[in-house]
């Protein structure tokens, strides 16, 4: 956190889903980590009304010509973040009021800034909600009150608000930073109403890369029935989905022990159950191509989040790097090495977590 005065600035990170997903919506386990490449801020700022403050490029309400406006619409969606400071509002005090968590009656003017590629499945909104979360929690003193463990799902309860479907996995990362293993069992959900999260030490991962296209228009437009099927009973996305979860405890395993060559396999497999599961239609011929432009190569890949961007590993070093660098520029793709960001929560969160 930056504090000038009263002035309170977060930051929250964009994510990399790297094995299990999305088994985290099906009880399942997974593997994720916080992406220090890209990231949203969030400012709260002593104000005399509480106002929330527009951003210029991510929510324009002024346009050249209808034509203009229709265009953006359509390249960018209704998407801006004050909807989503508006919703974590909302869902932050309704819970301290539920909890019996009172709040002083001071305003703030809440502003936000965000570098995270759009419709890459990084997590670009939660990580807008995930850094005003943080700003709220200092500017009414109640860090202290709020279970680090529930703040993912206070995160999630304000993207549902706005017709946002996901899981807890991103959010999760996002309030621990670092790299988390994540067990979603029924049990725990429950009972506890979230999972029960690891950390991990950051240097058990071996070197990755970042895959995306700078516009990622064709990013499977077809609306899945994977959760539905699911929730039929259909044995084949069940298994498929317990597969999934699997490689997740797998994988934890072959990192604890830095057995990259399993490790390799787990993320291939990810993807190639994620494939059969969902359908090419649906994933999208851009998104499919990311993943193939690695493995032609012969490093191992799979989607960071639903799609959008790849994680890459090389498990033969520099000049399978190279050769995937080459590749990638002249598919059009950007790549650039991952930044894993160390866990970020403070000595107030880590009493909390402490304190059980």
């Amino acid at each position: 956190m930056e504090s000038s005065g009263e002035v309170i600035e977060h930051k929250a990170y964009a994510r990399v889903g790297l094995l299990g997903n999305p088994s985290d919506v099906y009880y399942g386990n997974t593997i994720s980590f916080s992406l220090g490449n890209f990231w949203a801020s969030v400012r709260l700022e002593p104000s005399p009304d509480l106002l929330i403050s527009p951003h210029p490029t991510h929510d324009l309400v002024q346009f050249n010509s209808l034509t203009n406006l229709v265009n953006r619409l359509q390249s960018e969606g209704y998407y801006g973040g004050v909807r989503l400071l508006m919703a974590i509002c909302k869902v932050f005090h309704n819970y301290c009021k539920d909890n019996n968590i009172s709040l002083h009656e001071r305003n703030f003017k809440l502003s936000y800034d965000t570098n995270i590629p759009r419709q890459t499945g990084l997590s670009g909104s939660s990580a807008i909600v995930c850094a005003a979360l943080s700003c709220l929690l200092d500017f009414y003193n109640v860090r202290h009150l709020i279970k680090v463990e529930v703040r993912p799902n206070l995160i999630l309860n304000a993207e549902k608000e706005l017709g946002i479907v996901a899981g807890l996995q991103d959010r999760v990362a996002q309030v621990y930073g670092g790299v988390v293993y994540m067990d979603f069992g029924k049990k725990h959900m429950d009972e506890l109403g979230h999972g029960i999260y690891t950390p991990m030490d950051i240097d058990l991962l071996p070197p990755l890369h970042l895959i995306y296209a700078e516009n990622p228009s064709d990013s499977g437009k077809v609306h899945s029935t994977v959760r539905q099927r699911w929730l039929d009973g259909d044995e084949f996305i069940i298994s498929s989905l317990e597969e999934v979860a699997k490689l997740a405890v797998r994988g934890q395993k072959a990192l604890l022990e830095k057995d990259y060559v399993t490790f390799a396999e787990l993320m291939n497999r990810n993807f190639d159950l994620r494939r059969q599961m969902f359908g090419d239609e649906c994933l999208g011929a851009l998104n499919i191509e990311m993943v193939e432009v690695a493995r032609r190569v012969g490093a191992a890949s799979k989607f960071t989040g639903s799609g959008g961007a790849v994680v890459a590993f090389c498990p033969d070093g520099p000049s399978q790097v190279k050769q995937l660098e080459e590749d990638c520029q002249k598919a059009g793709f950007i790549i650039q090495p991952i930044k894993i960001m160390p866990s970020f929560l403070n000595d107030t969160d880590l009493q909390i977590l402490q304190s059980k």
